[in-house]
């Protein structure tokens, strides 16, 4: 009886100590699978027994005792479930299965009856073993005990195994829950920290036991990515995944894969990566670990992943610069034209010198066996762990692309070329492409017919040694609309190809720049940045265009006021004429000044007040920052300035701007045409709809919702600089307050 008992609590039954369930189904009697976890417990007294004890005849003293063995028994069947599923757990097997072709694997996945093997189920099943290793010893001592001595078995046996009657039965139910449910990996790891809440300290010291198993395997898995920038996961249990994954997961194809990376500006794999190669599967990521955290540790491996595999191409002009530098050239120092970032210079010392020194490397995994090698989990101190990894990939990555990479002087080029800085040579662009411009552009030809002044005006104003102007070029993109042949005869709209539209001058709105990057460079200028800084050109080109033509205008038209002089001194015949002439001109002289004025303190605004402001914010932030992340948060800070304080993301502001733009160069070329046409109804609609539009722009942006907000913090100096008089407000009140009829041009006269 002894043996039998003792063998029934390891997991073995007998002839007196039955398996129910297996002694139903040798009958053919099948059990009900919504049985609940106490109906599962099979183990069983046999029914035919005849005698317990001869000491324990008495029928009292026999119920009790069938009882005290029915309940330990059910220690041997949780002690062979949970066997059972350690050393299902624990099969190696699959192992084996990392040498067959991905076509097998394929078909082996698909099959919904072969199980997917788990590293954090083995791990899970490890830590079982050693409390059911712990068990058995306890069993054995209790045998031990019980031959040597002569003291009451059932007793003995009880006492011995009573602490197991709180672990082992939650055991089992866990084990069934994570079968039942198929969970595995994060998954895993939250429904034992869940488990972990518990009032019994026995319980608790176990399921605090399996987690920590559970977080070996999520240490390893940090440390491969974090330190190598490998995601060690071949079962889809970590809560960084590809993103190819995700796509097949969700029933995309390969093709459409390949064509969404394909997109990359680049062939880098470490750019692939960057951009679209990874992302945090939600599912698998434990909710006690922050989102903030996950992201943290997304960032370093992918910044491990870029300073472990450089480009070869940057590798080669890495080593270039390294030998110019050793050389003592002064030239390309000389024209970088950008604040110094860094108090000492760039030198022999970087020349074979890592992206990522072996001493961070370790110091990085040091951090991550400290964690390993904690009994318990602490969130605070694996979060101060993260962010100091992730400081560390940060500060080498912004030392890569800030200082290797010379961002500071591609912000500046940028600068140059399109936010307008370099003046000069976009004044002599579009003095040299003026007369193009004024016919419609050519779809087929329009990019080649811009690139004659675009060449002519990088040759008479930007220097040889500018090697950022080489990155540049000039693109003209298919617009959908038929353009006009005349210059007064406008489409109101145009649409691009992303299929926004606006007000249009005409089809050379959609003049663009590109700008070449190399690695590392396009993880700072996405193509997201780069279209915000084109949005930002094609805005002010056209302002500077605008301008451009008020001046011509004015010395058109004083040029032709001078022939008319000198031909009224040398005949005295024509005075009847010529006098009129000039009667009619001056009250435009006076509407082309208001229009001047509106363009040139705008102008002055954006360039002066917003760029340079900000550039200046910039600049500083740059200085004092040594995060990469940082960096690039500062950086769309910067773009998003200069867009709200340009009012481009307000439509409102913007179709204003536009419409008095198109108003001011539908007024130059109507001037140009007073020569072969006397009516002059149409420079009368220009001028009040002109009037019109800046009153309704400076009522706008006087407005306390903007004028009075953060969002501009110079605004209240361009509104000075052009309600210096007063006239702006005034004008404004009495569109506001007065239905006046259409006033005829000498209305136009400003006090």
């Amino acid at each position: 009886m002894l043996h039998e008992l003792l063998l029934a609590l390891v997991g073995y039954t007998g002839d007196l100590i039955i398996d129910e369930r297996e002694h139903h189904k040798s009958l053919g009697i099948h059990l009900s699978p919504d049985a609940t976890v106490s109906d599962q417990r099979s183990f069983k007294l046999a029914s035919d027994i005849s005698f317990i004890d001869p000491s324990e005849r008495v029928s009292y003293e026999c119920f009790w005792a069938r009882d005290l063995i029915d309940r330990l028994i059910t220690l041997g069947f949780y002690y062979r479930e949970l066997d059972r599923f350690a050393t299902i757990s624990r099969n190696l097997s699959w192992v084996r299965s990392a040498d067959v072709s991905p076509l097998d694997r394929s078909s082996e996945l698909s099959n919904p009856k072969t199980e997917k093997p788990s590293v954090y189920r083995r791990a899970i099943a490890n830590g079982l073993v050693e409390i059911l290793s712990v068990y058995r010893s306890a069993v054995l001592q209790i045998e031990q005990k019980l031959l040597s001595e002569t003291i009451p078995i059932l007793a003995t046996v009880t006492q011995g195994l009573n602490k197991f009657f709180v672990i082992l039965p939650p055991l089992y139910e866990l084990v069934l829950e994570i079968e039942r449910d198929d969970i595995r990996g994060g998954q895993l790891l939250n429904l034992l920290h869940k488990r972990c809440h518990c009032g019994v300290p026995e319980l608790q010291a176990c399921i605090q036991r399996l987690l920590w198993h559970g977080h070996q395997v999520l240490y390893n898995q940090l440390a491969s990515w974090m330190v190598y920038g490998i995601l060690q996961d071949q079962h889809g249990e970590f809560f960084i995944r590809r993103q190819e994954d995700q796509d097949v997961e969700y029933g995309s194809s390969i093709s459409d894969t390949s064509e969404k990376l394909s997109r990359m500006s680049t062939d880098d794999t470490s750019l692939t990566d960057w951009h679209l190669g990874f992302h945090i599967f939600l599912d698998m990521l434990p909710e006690y670990i922050h989102m903030r955290v996950a992201e943290s540790i997304l960032f370093a491996g992918k910044a491990i992943r870029v300073l472990r595999n450089p480009s070869p191409a940057f590798q080669f002009q890495d080593a270039v610069y390294n030998q110019q530098t050793k050389k003592g050239s002064q030239k390309i120092h000389g024209s970088s034209g950008h604040v110094p970032i860094q108090k000492e210079p760039l030198g022999v010392k970087m020349i074979g010198e890592e992206l990522l020194p072996q001493a961070e490397a370790d110091k990085i995994e040091n951090m991550l066996l400290d964690l390993k090698e904690s009994l318990e989990f602490h969130k605070r101190s694996f979060e101060c762990s993260v962010d100091s990894i992730r400081a560390v990939a940060a500060s080498h990555l912004w030392q890569l692309v800030v200082v290797r990479a010379d961002l500071n002087g591609h912000l500046k080029a940028l600068k140059d070329y399109f936010l307008l800085a370099k003046g000069d040579f976009f004044q002599c662009f579009l003095e040299e492409s003026r007369q193009l411009m004024r016919l419609p552009p050519r779809q087929s030809t329009a990019e080649a017919d811009l690139m004659v002044p675009f060449q002519l005006a990088a040759i008479k104003t930007i220097s040889e040694e500018d090697k950022y102007f080489s990155r540049v070029s000039l693109r003209m993109p298919s617009f959908g609309i038929t353009v006009k042949s005349s210059q007064v005869d406008l489409p109101k709209t145009k649409t691009y190809i992303d299929g926004s539209s606006e007000t249009s001058l005409d089809g050379w709105d959609g003049i663009a720049l590109e700008y070449s990057v190399d690695w590392p460079l396009q993880l700072f200028f996405t193509q997201e940045v780069l279209s915000k800084y084109r949005r930002i050109f094609q805005y002010l080109l056209r302002l500077k265009r605008t301008q451009m033509e008020l001046e011509k205008s004015w010395a058109s038209v004083m040029h032709q006021d001078h022939t008319d002089f000198a031909k009224h001194r040398n005949d005295r015949m024509n005075c009847s004429i010529s006098q009129p002439r000039r009667q009619r001109f001056r009250p435009m002289w006076h509407v082309r000044e208001h229009m001047a004025f509106l363009i040139r303190n705008l102008q002055f605004y954006i360039q002066v007040d917003v760029i340079e402001s900000q550039w200046n914010v910039l600049q500083s932030h740059i200085q004092d920052s040594h995060d990469f992340t940082e960096l690039v948060g500062f950086h769309q800070e910067y773009l998003s300035a200069l867009i709200s304080q340009s009012f481009l993301d307000i439509g409102s502001v913007s179709r204003i701007l536009d419409s008095i733009m198109t108003l001011c160069l539908q007024f130059c070329w109507n001037i140009e045409n007073q020569e072969s046409s006397q009516n002059t109804s149409e420079l009368e609609r220009i001028t009040e709809e002109f009037n019109k539009k800046s009153n309704s722009l400076y009522t706008i942006l006087r407005s306390s919702r903007l004028a009075g907000s953060q969002r501009a913090p110079f605004l209240r100096r361009f509104l000075l600089r052009m309600n210096f008089n007063s006239f702006f407000e005034a004008t404004a009140r009495g569109v506001l307050n007065v239905v006046r009829p259409r006033p005829s041009l000498p209305v136009l006269n400003q006090q």
